[in-house]
């Protein structure tokens, strides 16, 4: 089932997987290659999908957390993949998870 919270946090990962393409295209010099890209912009996608499981509701300092931990497992998987090459991008994940997360937190008005 999608929850409220998978919803938000799927058109998020989806949303910073754009400003993500559109900055590593600007740090290669528009050099990256097409399929570089769509998987930078899905390794986000899969990002707001995992943070927006039904997780345990808990504290916005324990979700922030959460959401650091699960952008850095999921950009780690990308970054291992091309070499340790992209290291900001690496970084971004990390920022991406607590932002999907916290627009999760703040959005979803559902209460167990």
């Amino acid at each position: 089932m999608i929850t409220r919270r998978m919803k938000i946090s799927i058109i998020t990962g989806i949303l910073l997987g754009i400003v993500c393409i559109v900055g590593a295209s600007i740090r290669s010099g528009f050099e990256r290659e097409t399929y570089w890209l769509f998987a930078l912009w899905y390794n986000r996608l899969l990002m707001g999908f995992i943070i927006g499981a039904p997780w345990k509701n808990v504290g916005l300092k324990m979700a922030l957390t959460r959401g650091a931990v699960i952008g850095l497992l999921v950009s780690f998987a990308f970054y291992s993949s091309i070499g340790f090459a992209d290291t900001t991008s690496f970084l971004a994940g990390i920022i991406y998870g607590v932002i999907i997360e916290f627009a999760a937190y703040k959005f979803d008005t559902k209460i167990d």
